[in-house]
């Protein structure tokens, strides 16, 4: 089995993941989804941990072999760029969503010198937007920014464009293709509700109204 796959039934297994269609979700942006994702789960489940840690690591080291820092985005990318920092012995900085309001009013925590090379970790990526905002927040630092990985991807025609229009390298661990390829083949989701679900993904802010 493909990795795509076998991290989307992992995640699915350990309910990170859910589908519900017929009954579906509200975000906090509004939007109805008929899917959840709440990857923070992961970290409880140490075989899911350890397998999504190892994959993660191996992908940055095969696709980004020149980066000098890993970049996790606050919140959730920060444990994962932790685990793959240290598995690469590479140092660590993470990036708020804003610059702290007191103290020395940092965005970025950690030492990053100018022109050094980034990989940037999310766990999620949807829209795309709070990740490309880390994104400027490190070029405007003065590092140099050579892709992205995240653990799952809604893969949004919008996130696609926004990386696209910037050049910046994407990779991610599983997708939302995937998902719903492993959750019909496990009798998930029936035949009519894949429909339901593509449907989605092509226009997700008007979705359900």
């Amino acid at each position: 089995m493909r990795r795509e796959l076998s991290i989307a039934e992992k995640l699915l297994q350990i309910n990170a993941v859910k589908l519900n269609p017929q009954n579906p979700f509200t975000w906090a942006s509004g939007w109805k989804s008929p899917i959840y994702c709440d990857n923070r789960k992961i970290l409880s489940y140490s075989h899911v941990r350890d397998y999504i840690k190892s994959e993660m690591t191996n992908a940055i080291f095969t696709e980004f072999p020149d980066a000098d820092v890993i970049a996790g985005v606050a919140t959730a990318g920060i444990p994962w760029g932790v685990l793959v920092a240290d598995l690469l012995s590479l140092p660590f900085i993470y990036v708020r969503s804003k610059p702290k309001e007191h103290g020395m009013g940092n965005q970025i925590e950690g030492v990053l010198n100018a022109g050094q090379k980034v990989v940037v970790i999310e766990d999620l990526i949807s829209t795309g937007k709070s990740s490309l905002e880390a994104v400027k927040a490190i070029q405007e630092a003065q590092g140099e920014v050579v892709g992205l990985c995240s653990v799952f991807t809604y893969e949004f025609p919008i996130s696609q464009q926004i990386f696209a229009a910037e050049n910046i390298k994407t990779l991610s661990l599983s997708n939302y293709s995937s998902l719903i390829d492993i959750a019909l083949e496990k009798n998930i989701i029936s035949e009519e509700e894949v429909t339901l679900l593509k449907s989605w993904r092509e226009n997700p802010s008007e979705w359900g109204k």
